[in-house]
């Protein structure tokens, strides 16, 4: 049985909502996120830089959850939720998995180390949110005239494209300034597999 180390509104979200997506047996391990715990040497034995989530499936363990999405997809999804290999379609799904963490919601976790350009607090601020606000603009474009990323059907870049408007919705850069986002997101709450990965 894979294990997921969980902390609930983070990234651990990905893996655990495709485990339900795909009907895979998964613990759900919920960890004491506390500095000290992410700190002490037992967690850092389970995860190197004290991030979350990590994931266990017999001897290997690893971290990094766009990385945990294409290896569950690789060994357990028997080609469900992900285009075929060396297809345009698959190109497309990498594409959108890369976006949604790299560039979406990347300046808004980066921002605090740009001081050295001599910017006030605010100013990074403003700046960050004005990127991922150009990013929103990219996949409500995108999504405009479809259900879901790669088009009628739902797939793993949707999972991991949801976590991080999801995460935008709450800190308030998610609004009515993208109807088709908002659309999109609202479709993808009303999973089950999203709801039960909401409640781990």
């Amino acid at each position: 049985m894979l294990t997921i180390y969980h902390v609930p509104g983070t990234r651990s979200l990905r893996p655990i909502w495709l485990c339900y997506e795909l009907g895979l047996p998964v613990e759900v391990a919920t960890i004491d996120f506390s500095p000290a715990y992410r700190n002490s040497a037992e967690w850092r034995a389970i995860s190197p830089g004290g991030k979350v989530p990590v994931l266990r499936d017999g001897d290997l363990t690893m971290f990094e959850s766009g990385a945990m999405v294409e290896y569950i997809l690789e060994r357990y999804g028997n080609g469900r939720l992900r285009p075929a290999p060396g297809t345009a379609e698959s190109a497309l799904h990498h594409q959108w998995c890369w976006f949604a963490e790299a560039t979406l919601i990347r300046p808004l976790g980066t921002n605090r180390f740009a001081r050295h350009k001599g910017e006030s607090a605010e100013e990074l601020v403003a700046e960050a949110v004005e990127k991922t606000r150009s990013s929103i603009s990219v996949v409500e474009s995108a999504i405009a005239d479809r259900d879901y990323l790669l088009g009628p059907v739902f797939g793993a870049a949707d999972i991991m494209m949801g976590y991080s408007l999801e995460l935008l919705a709450s800190l308030k850069v998610l609004d009515d300034r993208y109807p088709a986002c908002q659309t999109y997101l609202n479709r993808l709450r009303v999973r089950d597999a999203f709801e039960r990965a909401m409640k781990a």
